[in-house]
């Protein structure tokens, strides 16, 4: 559900709406990658994941893995490994 815009050749903004988005900068260091995680909050995590789902994100990127939905005392989560190895956590916390 991310818009991408192409900043320049090595940059890229995601923006979901006027007030969430982030940068990617073609920029690997290993060390800062393994230490990486980004967490999101969703407001529905089985729509969220059936969207992930149909994106077969791990059949175009080989790295990319995909847990299933876990349960929490304040929640659920789910893990995605995106291609460059950086771990979401993709959250809905309990009503």
């Amino acid at each position: 559900g991310f818009q991408h815009v192409e900043i320049g050749e090595k940059m890229s903004l995601f923006r979901v709406n006027d007030n969430l988005s982030f940068y990617l900068q073609d920029y690997y260091v290993k060390d800062w990658v393994d230490n990486s995680m980004l967490f999101l909050e969703v407001a529905d995590l089985n729509q969220y994941t059936s969207d992930l789902n149909a994106l077969a994100l791990d059949k175009q990127f080989e790295k990319v893995r995909l847990s299933e939905i876990q349960p929490f005392e304040w929640g659920h989560a789910l893990y995605l490994h995106d291609p460059s190895g950086v771990l979401w956590h993709i959250c809905e916390f309990s009503k």
